[in-house]
């Protein structure tokens, strides 16, 4: 917790004002018994009527300024705690940008997503409470305990008697609720992805008839975090019983215990009543300090979730002098690039060369997990190369600022991904200026057109999340022409054709060889008639390069393309 704290130094000004308000507060809290004593003592018990209304209406002012201190407190508590979360939440974000693919492995989607919402709200709610408990409820315990001891030091017995009680019930609801609270923040995390996994898979899970098992799925692991959270509250429920009956057990033994004070004449009326607010106020910090130490664990448990993240060096990171490319422009070369992801027993890619020039089309082709678009991953830098170089203009890859890197690249990924709002905002996702004419001649290169001007709103169509309200065809050609807009120096189309029909397919190849004639391409895909007319192929075998060449060479050199090309064309097509 403390290593946030430095979220706090925007808000130094108003943290000054809340401890000043508190402080103001609690003073004027532990003068008012005083006050209500010389009432009773020198007004009432003697008929002062005049005496009564002075100090009556200077009670009244001091309670007045103890509830302006207490609105005011609460007011600019609320607000640090919110600004607080507010700057929290923004730098987690930021710095969840920077991680590579692999950090977001190590947390997962949904354990990051409960960490910018639940855990910062937990903290939150914590920090309100430390701005107006952590201070106030010290000095009233220990201003009450002073101020107790100036009107009577024999009635402290009772205080001595009621305060271990106190102080030993709190340290066993606290050792028993703090474990629970930690163990339902993972179970926070379990509901949130089996939540998001049912959603997003709604369909294969209604293709498969799995609804009723996915809903008992989700039913238990509601369950685990119901009956989790339950236990705690019902722990929870017995601190304010049990300190009621504490608190009401030390007033009679005062009020017994004093009136003999009283009746032996030790003891006047008003400082009786006194001291019972005082103890009042000494067992309420107390109780304030319970709350703070059955809450802290868990927001406590929230901030370490918190700090994991912000803590964590991201393994792709800009380099301290970076280099600036050379006048070459899209020129791509891998020299000698072996990969692994972390943990695995062999590399995926061993020993991988080529080069790739403007105006070139480079296919690669291979069997499922041979590597190719983990090639490709290579390429953007979503992974670092453990042997050999990716030069791209000239220049290591790992020596360049991953902007200048990627703002030379237009991406497109296997799986299309669309952002919630219109046609153009997505197209423009890559290039913020892009005009009409050039989002227009993106969409017709990539065949869209057509579909694009049927819909009623044509480019401010919207869009929902994920794409979800296009077919998988459309959502390609949008990704398509969302990096044609961009117009980059390479290309990486990451089996980005799978879902278009043959004759979409080829109209599109057809189009894009204009366009790319002065940029690199680079195309993974599963069918032959993509890559047929490819300047040059690359056949992968378990991360190996098994074959390199134009479509006639690998055919008569090359056995593991042969078997691939056989396998989707007939012998007519093969001659």
């Amino acid at each position: 917790m403390l290593k946030l704290l430095r979220f706090l130094k925007p808000y130094k000004a108003m943290v000054a004002s809340i401890l000043t308000l508190v402080f103001l507060q609690s003073m004027a809290e532990l003068y008012l018994p005083t006050l209500m004593s010389d009432i009773v003592n020198n007004g009432m018990l003697k008929g002062d009527t005049a005496y009564i209304w002075r100090i009556g209406g200077f009670m009244l002012l001091v309670a007045l300024g103890s509830a302006v201190a207490a609105i005011s407190g609460s007011y600019l508590s609320s607000r640090v705690a919110m600004g607080f979360g507010k700057d929290l939440r923004s730098e987690l974000f930021s710095k969840v940008q920077g991680y590579s693919v692999s950090e977001f492995d190590k947390f997962g989607t949904s354990s990051l997503i409960t960490r910018n919402t639940v855990d910062i709200t937990q903290i939150q709610t914590i920090m309100v409470m430390m701005l107006r408990m952590m201070i106030s409820a010290p000095m009233m315990g220990i201003g009450g305990i002073i101020m107790a001891l100036s009107k009577n030091r024999q009635l402290t017995v009772v205080l001595a008697v009621s305060l271990p009680v106190l102080v030993v019930f709190i340290a066993i609801v606290a050792k028993i609720i703090v474990p629970i609270f930690k163990t339902m923040q993972k179970k926070i995390d379990r509901l949130n992805l089996v939540s998001r996994e049912y959603l997003t898979g709604i369909r294969v899970i209604r293709a498969f008839n799995r609804v009723e098992d996915e809903n008992k799925r989700f039913d238990a692991a509601n369950a685990d975090l119901t009956n989790t959270a339950i236990k705690a509250q019902k722990i929870m429920a017995i601190i304010m019983p049990m300190m009621m009956i504490i608190l009401n057990f030390t007033s009679v033994g005062i009020i017994w215990y004093g009136s003999k004070l009283v009746d032996l004449g030790n003891l006047q009326v008003g400082d009786m009543m006194a001291f019972l607010q005082y103890a009042m106020q000494i067992m309420m910090s107390l109780l304030m300090v319970s709350f703070m130490f059955v809450m802290y664990p868990r927001a406590q448990a929230s901030a370490v979730r918190v700090v994991e993240v912000l803590e964590v060096e991201p393994q792709i990171t800009d380099p301290k002098d970076a280099k600036r490319p050379g006048d070459k422009k899209g020129y791509l070369e891998f020299k000698d690039v072996t990969f692994g992801y972390p943990g695995a027993e062999k590399p995926v890619l061993n020993n991988i060369s080529f080069s790739a020039a403007p105006g070139e089309v480079t296919a690669i082709i291979g069997g499922t997990g041979s590597g190719k678009s983990t090639l490709v991953n290579l390429i953007p830098r979503f992974f670092d190369v453990k042997e050999g170089a990716i030069l791209l203009d000239g220049v290591d890859i790992r020596e360049m600022t991953q902007e200048a890197l990627r703002s030379k690249i237009g991406f497109i990924p296997q799986k299309a991904l669309l952002f919630t709002g219109s046609i153009t905002e997505n197209l423009r996702f890559g290039k913020e200026d892009a005009t009409d004419e050039e989002i227009k001649r993106a969409v017709e290169i990539a065949q869209a057109a057509d579909f694009i001007e049927g819909l009623p709103e044509g480019y401010d169509a919207y869009i929902s999340q994920g794409g979800k309200n296009f077919s998988g065809g459309q959502k390609q050609r949008l990704s398509i022409a969302r990096a044609l807009v961009r117009r980059p120096e390479v290309y990486v189309f990451d089996d980005s054709f799978s879902a278009l029909d043959f004759k979409t397919d080829a109209k599109l190849r057809k189009a894009l060889k204009n366009e790319i004639a002065v940029s690199t391409a680079i195309i993974v895909a599963q069918r032959v008639s993509t890559v047929m007319d490819a300047d040059r192929i690359i056949v992968l075998e378990e991360g190996h390069v098994v074959g390199m060449g134009k479509h006639k060479e690998l055919i008569e050199a090359c056995e593991v393309y042969r078997e691939i090309v056989s396998s989707q064309l007939s012998e007519e097509e093969l001659a």
